[in-house]
């Protein structure tokens, strides 16, 4: 039997966060203060693609700051990829943990479905 879910990301977990960017050829996140355009913000620094500023991950609160100057600055594309790469790792990582295998299909409309085969 399967089933649609859908999930609205938190970037909470740093081992999701670094399959993410290892899945997305990205340099691995750096924990620190970064300098955004007029403010800095402390947790996981990410390095999107053509971005001038990385966004930096919160993972106890979940708060991504970033400032991409409504786009001028970074395509909200790239954001959105991550983010899609984030969850798919975590939700593999988390099947894997409780002793399920998981395939993974890339779809013509760029989302991913994951079949999750649960172990009796």
């Amino acid at each position: 039997m399967s089933h649609i879910v859908q999930i609205q990301t938190e970037i909470r977990d740093v081992a999701s966060l670094q399959a993410a960017c290892n899945r997305l050829s990205l340099p691995s996140p750096v924990f620190g203060e970064t300098k955004l355009f007029s403010s800095s913000a402390t947790g996981w620094a990410v390095q999107l693609p053509e971005w001038r500023f990385p966004i930096v991950c919160d993972i106890p609160t979940a708060q991504i700051a970033f400032d991409n100057f409504g786009g001028r600055w970074g395509s909200e594309t790239q954001l959105h990829k991550f983010l899609q790469a984030y969850a798919v790792e975590r939700a593999k990582l988390e099947a894997r943990r409780q002793g399920h295998s998981v395939q993974e299909q890339l779809l013509a409309d760029g989302s991913i479905r994951l079949q999750i085969a649960v172990a009796s």
